[in-house]
């Protein structure tokens, strides 16, 4: 595509996101047309993550109504095992993403998807074949933070399956940074109960679920509550491992998780 064509398509793309006849995607920021849309346009949005010299996928969603005159929450979003891998988009069709696009006025927030590679877990600490997970979502906040107007006094954690225990995990590392926890279906270690008690919690399980068994979560809401923690549990009667779908579907959890601030 010459220089000339690729301009008009990036216009066009604008003026129809501006309209509010799509949400744009746009593939890979290199191409050169993410920053000018994400200035005026909602929707979502591809961007890589860098630490350590390797790069990952990410997504960033922007909220109708987005303007850089002011501060926006942010929401950072980590998915489960079955979204990891290389091709920028899965982590943002299943859970938040999805619950975003059923219902957008639930979410007038900035929301970061990062992917984890197939090599490691949001949850380890080490990836003897790259960078650690943590180093990317760091990587995916400071880049939200710095092309957007984040409120860093309401940065909220939330994951689901694979990411409820990097929730766990993640959320005892920056206990200090984040403004509240919403881990879905997951686990971790009672270790980290000291430092997440440092915020409040909310937590979601099926109590059918045989993938993750919701002694996980009650193990940790335990642990949390005795380390003088501020959290509750939500289990849902004859559901199994996919509760995202009503945690993330529930605009009370939803409000809770935006209200909450440093």
């Amino acid at each position: 595509m010459s220089r000339h064509y690729g301009r008009m398509f990036s216009g066009i793309l604008a003026a129809l996101a501006l309209a509010g006849c799509i949400n744009v995607r746009v593939q890979d920021s290199k191409i050169g047309i993410e920053t000018d849309m994400t200035q005026s346009a909602n929707g979502f949005y591809a961007f890589r993550t860098e630490a350590d010299g390797e790069s990952w996928p990410a997504v960033v969603y922007v909220p109708a109504g987005y303007t850089p005159d002011k501060e926006w929450p942010l929401v950072v979003f980590l998915h489960g095992m079955g979204e990891r891998g290389s091709d920028g988009w899965k982590q943002a069709e299943v859970g938040i993403g999805r619950a975003i696009r059923l219902n957008p006025e639930r979410f007038p927030a900035l929301v970061v998807m990062p992917q984890c590679s197939t090599d490691t877990t949001w949850g380890s600490g080490e990836n003897p074949k790259g960078a650690p997970a943590w180093k990317h979502i760091d990587s995916a906040i400071a880049y939200v933070e710095k092309h957007y107007n984040v409120e860093k006094k309401r940065v909220a954690l939330t994951g689901l399956s694979m990411g409820g225990f990097g929730t766990f995990r993640y959320g005892a590392m920056r206990a200090d940074r984040v403004s509240a926890f919403m881990p879905v279906c997951g686990g971790g270690d009672p270790a980290d109960a000291k430092e997440l008690s440092r915020r409040p919690m909310w937590a979601f399980h099926g109590l059918a679920d045989t993938t993750v068994k919701p002694e996980r979560s009650r193990q940790m809401v335990d642990a949390v509550k005795a380390a003088g923690g501020n959290v509750q549990l939500t289990e849902y009667e004859g559901i199994g491992h996919n509760s995202w779908d009503k945690a993330y579907g529930d605009p009370a959890a939803i409000g809770w998780l935006l209200a909450q601030s440093l």
